[in-house]
């Protein structure tokens, strides 16, 4: 009984390994909404208003892409063509001079995220950076009333 248990445990294991390579872009896309953030590398700059808090941190060099309300969530995308690195670090301590609480920070090679709340906690959002290459890289807001 245990090997045959065992055979099929170890058959949908091999069944669950592998990625579909026919993902279609709307499953990719999902994906990306799920947890990672949209990755916006390119794309003409929005005529909307980015529509993020007074006194969030205002860069040079980015272009918005997309903004859009998601029920109360205000969702913005856009790239600059700026390292990971840097940007990182300029939302960081943007936040910080401003007054704002960085909840929560974490940069690795492809990508960072720069968590905040607003200094008087009227919302709390995440900066979520993305690489597109060395020079560019995108950038996905969320920001949420309390």
């Amino acid at each position: 009984m245990k090997k045959a248990l065992l055979a099929i445990l170890l058959a949908l294991s091999i069944a669950g390994c592998g990625g579909d390579d026919g993902e279609s872009e709307e499953e990719r896309e999902q994906e990306a909404a799920s947890g990672r953030g949209t990755v916006t590398c390119e794309g003409s700059a929005t005529s909307d208003e980015a529509g993020l808090p007074s006194g969030f941190p205002e860069l040079e060099g980015i272009t918005w892409v997309t903004a859009e309300d998601k029920g109360p969530t205000r969702v913005v995308d856009g790239y600059a063509d700026r390292s990971l690195d840097e940007l990182y670090n300029d939302y960081k301590s943007g936040f910080e001079d401003a007054g704002w609480d960085v909840t929560f920070d974490e940069i690795e090679e492809d990508d960072a995220e720069v968590a905040y709340k607003e200094p008087d906690e009227a919302s709390d959002g995440i900066v979520a950076l993305r690489s597109c290459d060395e020079d560019r890289t995108s950038i996905h807001v969320t920001n949420r009333p309390e």
